[in-house]
């Protein structure tokens, strides 16, 4: 099928977009990756009357990284995001996220600020704007404010985004000191969108013992789920926190729904899994970062005794254990989804 007529724009400047979108009001739709937009449009199911097309905004695609967190400009790919090693480094959350998206297609030309516009509860980057607290900055003619994860997400493909604003970037805190993360998901088939998922953080304390501990949970709500697990745990070395009782809360919290695919008992049940999962790998993630920062004090050969009894194992099992996580998850366990939120096509509903 085809698109109904539409009017097109392709501002050159931010400026000129902004007074576009000012112009078109609710009958206005921004246009960046198009991956979850065009899809939509082609089906008849959305049909605006006016598409902003902002990828001549090269100002836009810019990823920057700081001491604080990652800013990604609204014009940034997933791709970009995904191997841009700054951003890793500074919270890694966002590449275990990103390479569960779609497909490498998808993903070069998606775009990571739009998949959060989109607000699709089954996306990945949602959950990990929500879990990490990160916000979102919109613009629009005379001024821009900083909308936070928690206010941002209103419901299934709702956001707080205005009829006249523009998703400029968004950002993502740094990961703190003695922190750890993880991303599970399981889906029907590679590419597909998650069945359930879980975005893990991890904190330890100076004697590594569970500090904080938190998931984010996907296609478990109408918008992405955080649970804090902390309690759970009992401020335990992270190798013995009760991973399982973590689990077990994170079931209790979400309100997972029957479709077509999945029953909610199943998604339940499968959201409770990964999360003990996610949660231990970003502990074991955690206690690999605090010996990494102990050592490039010049503590190398005591951090490396201090992470294996943290984990309850020896420096060789410890050195397994990070081997079989370099090396890869099955199938089953890591699996990305069809179809993406990608483009700031969801800028608009």
């Amino acid at each position: 099928m085809k698109p109904p007529p539409f009017g097109y724009h392709a501002p050159r400047t931010l400026g000129e977009a902004l007074d576009v979108l000012a112009g078109t009001g609710e009958h206005g739709k921004v246009l960046a990756g198009g991956q979850s937009l065009i899809p939509l449009m082609n089906m008849r199911l959305a049909a605006p009357a006016h598409l902003v097309d902002i990828n001549r905004l090269g100002g836009l695609a810019a990823v920057e990284t700081g001491p604080d967190g990652v800013r990604v400009g609204a014009l940034a790919r997933h791709a970009q995001v995904e191997r841009s090693a700054g951003a890793a480094a500074v919270q890694p959350l966002l590449r275990q996220a990103l390479r569960l998206v779609a497909h490498p297609v998808i993903r070069n030309r998606g775009t990571a600020v739009g998949s959060l516009v989109h607000a699709d509860p089954a996306a990945e980057l949602p959950a990990v704007l929500a879990l990490l607290g990160g916000s979102v900055r919109l613009a629009r003619r005379g001024g821009t404010r900083d909308v936070a994860a928690g206010e941002f997400f209103t419901g299934p493909l709702e956001s707080a985004l205005r009829p006249g604003e523009l998703a400029v970037s968004a950002f993502f805190p740094a990961l703190p000191a003695r922190s750890g993360t993880a991303f599970r998901e399981v889906s029907r088939r590679h590419g597909d969108y998650a069945l359930a998922g879980v975005a893990a953080l991890v904190r330890l304390d100076g004697d590594l013992r569970v500090a904080e501990a938190r998931a984010a949970c996907v296609s478990a709500g109408p918008v992405p789920v955080v649970v804090d697990v902390t309690a759970a745990c009992g401020a335990a070395p992270a190798g013995a926190a009760d991973w399982e009782a973590a689990a077990r809360a994170v079931r209790e919290r979400i309100e997972p729904e029957d479709d077509i695919h999945a029953t909610a008992h199943y998604r339940r049940h499968l959201t409770g899994v990964l999360a003990a999962q996610a949660l231990r790998e970003a502990a074991r993630a955690a206690v690999e970062d605090a010996a990494g920062n102990a050592g490039n004090a010049g503590n190398a050969g005591n951090a490396g005794n201090t992470a294996g009894r943290a984990m309850g194992h020896g420096a060789g099992d410890a050195a397994e254990n990070t081997a079989g996580r370099a090396m890869g998850r099955g199938a089953g366990d890591v699996v990305g989804r069809d179809g993406g939120t990608a483009g700031q096509e969801g800028a608009h509903g």
